[in-house]
Order: C-alpha cells, then structure tokens, then sequence
C-alpha cells in the first residue's frame, strides 16, 4: 500500500468518525433544546414584532454608526437599539434561546479542545467567550506561559 494510499485510508476512517460525533451532539439535549427554543422564538409573535423593530433600528444606528459619536444622531440611535434589545431579553423564548444556545456553544467548545488536546495540549481552539481560559489563556503561545495552566 502506498503512503498516499495509507493518508486517504487514515482521513476517510477520521472523516467517518467525525461524522458520528456529529451525529452525536445532533440527538444531544443541547440541540433539541436548542431547537425547540429556536421555534418557539420565531413562532412568538411579540418576538418577531420586536425583531423587526429591532432590525430597523439597528440598521438606523449603523447608518449614524459611519460617522461614529459625531454624528448628530448617535446616541439616540444606539439608546434606541438598546431599548428594543432590551424589551426582546425580558422575553421568555429569547431567554431561553440564549441560554440553549450557549449551552450548545459550550458543548461544541468542550468536543473541539477535546479533539485538539488529544493531539496536542499546545494546539489552541477559538471560544466564543471574550475571556481567556485554561484552555486558550490568551498569551498567544499555546501554554507555555506561566498564566496558562
């Protein structure tokens, strides 16, 4: 058997597998959870009346966005958007969608280190948390430094 013959081999068994472990987290209680707020969400009609509200605004406030705080209308722009955002997380399916779906952020976040530490505890994996933990400490050096660990 030829090496190229053997990496074909070695990446379709990977390949198979990853598609099992997708398989996998589909039929987890992360994604049906998930999946049932998502539809409750887009089947609740004060939430996609406030989603249009909230596109319309947001739209105005990148508009004055381009101009940034010397635009006349900035702040009223951003307070407007914030407003609209506010009144969309006081509600139940928007809630509960937000916390499915870092519950499900998080699960993917623990397979991925899981598949890169098994490789290599110095490989890093994106989050979509903004701040470091141990697992990607942020110093840029994969682990090396003394604040990592």
């Amino acid at each position: 058997m030829s090496l190229a013959q053997d990496h074909a081999l070695d990446m379709s068994t990977v390949l198979l597998k990853a598609y099992e472990v997708g398989d996998l987290i589909k039929s987890s209680a992360e994604v049906a959870d998930y999946l049932y707020w998502k539809e409750r969400m887009q089947n609740h009609p004060e939430t996609q009346r406030l989603l249009r509200i909230f596109a319309r605004k947001k739209e105005a406030f990148e508009e004055c966005e381009r101009f940034g705080h010397y635009h006349p209308d900035y702040h009223a722009a951003k307070k407007a958007v914030e407003e609209v955002q506010a009144q969309l997380d006081e509600l139940e399916p928007v809630r509960r969608f937000k916390e499915a779906e870092n519950r499900l952020d998080d699960l993917l976040y623990t397979v991925s280190v899981t598949i890169a530490h098994s490789v290599s505890d110095t490989i890093k994996v994106p989050s979509n948390h903004p701040l470091p933990t141990r697992s990607g400490c942020g110093c840029g050096l994969g682990g090396g430094c003394s604040s990592c660990g």
